[in-house]
């Protein structure tokens, strides 16, 4: 098969634990352009939280936001906000249980509350700027996702919302809230039928849970060594390590490099 298109997870697939892009990464990544193969970030990010690690790959095709907010080349292709009914049902619930909420737009996104522990803590696990301050954000704005900020034995609390949402949790403190039905496969479909693209002309690689479907969709799904025990049925291939020449071996496995 005669792959045409990469898609790529970020952190523990592109970026290490120190979110740092390995040497052998960039030129991978380098030689895959130059084989005339698209190579394409899949992240739950937003758009602006992967602007600095784009430039550093020349990349400039990505699925965010779990598959909400789809670009490539450059060029918004595919957007999927959540509802506002359905924002207004989340920060109703989140309120009566003091759970904070930051709202994630097209180019920036807002907290609900001012310097919570919980916001700050997850926050600064991605190495990015923490939120503003603006509760009213969501009205005025689209919103792709949402960090839902509670435990772990919290979460049967939104299960009355299931129908209207999708939850992902990505830090101990902190969930991603999506439309229903989102994902990172969903979003990569999106792209791939507007481009003509068949699944199997395709290539995914990951690390995480949420990578699951998106290594299921594509013609090869490849986990990376330090992958998620229960990721790894859903590869067609393990690489090695982020670490230890995990993006260039699987390329070459699949025989793009």
């Amino acid at each position: 098969m005669a792959y045409k298109i990469v898609f790529f997870d970020i952190d523990g697939t592109l970026v290490n634990e120190e979110k740092e892009i390995p040497q052998d990464t960039l030129k991978a990544v380098s030689e895959l352009k130059n084989n005339g193969v698209e190579p394409v970030i899949a992240t739950g990010r937003a758009p602006y939280f992967i602007k600095p690690l784009a430039e550093a790959l020349g990349i400039d095709s990505y699925v965010c936001l779990n598959g909400a907010y789809v670009v490539y080349k450059g060029k918004t292709l595919y957007k999927r906000p959540l509802s506002k009914e359905t924002i207004q049902a989340l920060i109703t619930l989140a309120a009566r249980h003091r759970h904070a909420l930051v709202f994630e737009g097209e180019h920036t996104y807002f907290a609900d509350s001012e310097n919570h522990p919980f916001v700050t803590e997850s926050v600064n696990t991605l190495k990015v700027d923490q939120p503003g301050h603006d509760p009213e954000f969501w009205k005025n704005n689209e919103i792709y996702q949402m960090f839902l900020h509670c435990e772990s034995h919290e979460e049967a609390l939104y299960e009355e919302l299931l129908s209207q949402l999708r939850l992902i949790r990505w830090h101990p403190l902190a969930m991603d809230v999506l439309p229903p039905g989102s994902s990172k496969a969903k979003g990569i479909e999106a792209m791939l039928d507007m481009l003509g693209i068949s699944t199997e002309e395709s290539v995914a690689f990951g690390d995480g849970l949420n990578d699951k479907e998106m290594l299921e969709l594509v013609g090869m799904g490849i986990a990376m060594g330090n992958a998620h025990e229960e990721l790894i049925p859903y590869a067609d291939y393990v690489t090695s390590h982020v670490d230890e020449g995990g993006i260039y071996n699987g390329l070459v496995k699949a025989g793009l490099i």
